[in-house]
């Protein structure tokens, strides 16, 4: 079993969600993280971040 924590699990799904999101934008999004902050500079689908966060509580892939 997993020790880490649903907060730890949705904070992750949501940067990787953001960093994807980054890689497929040629150069419109970027996103630059540290330890407890995220940097966002451009568009953002939304629709697509919501879906990975719901599929993280969900037990999604």
């Amino acid at each position: 079993m997993s020790t880490e924590s649903m907060s730890d699990i949705i904070r992750e799904v949501i940067i990787d969600e953001l960093k994807r999101q980054s890689e497929n934008s040629n150069a419109a999004l970027t996103v630059q993280t540290t330890d407890d902050l995220v940097t966002i500079n451009g568009p953002v689908d939304l629709d697509d971040l919501v879906m990975v966060v719901i599929g993280s509580v969900a037990g999604g892939p």
